[in-house]
């Protein structure tokens, strides 16, 4: 049996989650992590995408954050998330909308990474809005 550690997601909105789970699956910039207990000490940044839960009790859940940092420490992990919101909350038309908004600011954008950034977060929610519809 996997041991347990705490596991917080917190976004500006509210705290979604605290509790002792068995194993969190982020999506990491570098690619997807699976934080279990004694990890090593990591800081990284996430990218829009699921982060899957698994629970001390065994029970899953899926959130769908939209950026931010992960802070894992062997005792626990921190991910403070730029927004998230669990998976049956979302609206498939916010992620519509996301899109829109980052295309727009795209063509207003001036400076070459900017522009690169830019481009990398659409494909990003576009990638999402995709995995998301499947289920």
């Amino acid at each position: 049996m996997a041991d347990n550690f705490n596991f917080e997601l917190v976004s500006p909105e509210r705290l979604l989650l605290s509790e002792m789970v068995t194993e969190v699956v982020i999506p990491a910039t570098e690619g997807e992590m699976t934080v279990m207990a004694h990890h090593a000490p990591t800081m990284t940044t996430i990218k829009p995408g699921i982060v899957s839960v698994r629970s001390s009790s065994g029970s899953k859940q899926d959130y769908v954050v939209f950026g931010g940092f992960a802070d894992i420490l062997p005792s626990g992990c921190t991910l403070l998330a730029e927004s998230a919101v669990p998976v049956e909350e979302l609206n498939k038309d916010e992620l519509t909308r996301r899109i829109e908004a980052a295309r727009k600011e795209l063509e207003d954008a001036v400076h070459h990474e900017h522009k690169s950034r830019l481009e990398h977060f659409i494909l990003e929610l576009t990638h999402l809005r995709g995995v998301v519809a499947q289920d």
